[in-house]
């Protein structure tokens, strides 16, 4: 089980490679707007929807790999002073009854307008602007899976610890 664990890892720490280039990607794209704006006097709808896009794919498709290295926000007031047994425990009921259903019910109400929105291939957001919301709306299942199966890892590895 804990290599079927890792081999959950690996997709969320493949998908991570790949959008962490989105970040120099942003700067670069936004770095040409402004100097384009203010030095040139030129200014692209299509473009500056393009900063939008690499942001929303790269939260989205990050957040598995955030979850992996146990990098989301947490208020652990309470949860510092326990003991790690309580917190595998505390651990195991959050991905089991909050998380994971979280996400199947995103997954569920989500899917017919990404869906929709595919069957028609949605046009821009601003008149000029990219001819891909469908791809954007994408990000949304794609984000529920990624958290489903890094959290599915996350399970396993805290029932295998609190195996006797």
């Amino acid at each position: 089980m804990l290599k079927f664990a890792h081999r959950l890892d690996m997709i969320n720490k493949t998908v991570a490679c790949g959008v962490r280039w989105l970040v120099v990607l942003m700067v670069l794209v936004q770095f040409g707007i402004v100097l384009g704006r203010y030095v040139y006097g030129l200014n692209s709808i299509v473009v500056q929807e393009s900063v939008l896009y690499m942001h929303g794919a790269l939260f989205m498709l990050g957040a598995g790999y955030t979850l992996l290295v146990d990098g989301h926000v947490r208020v652990d007031v309470f949860y510092a002073g326990l003991s790690p047994r309580v917190q595998r425990q505390i651990d195991l009921i959050g991905h089991l009854c909050f998380l994971m259903p979280a996400m199947f019910v995103l997954l569920y109400w989500s899917w017919p307008s990404v869906r929709n929105s595919w069957a028609i291939l949605e046009g821009p957001i601003s008149v000029g602007g990219l001819k891909a919301v469908f791809l954007l709306k994408s990000l949304i299942p794609a984000f529920c899976i990624l958290i489903i199966l890094q959290s599915l890892a996350i399970v396993i590895r805290l029932v295998k610890v609190n195996k006797p």
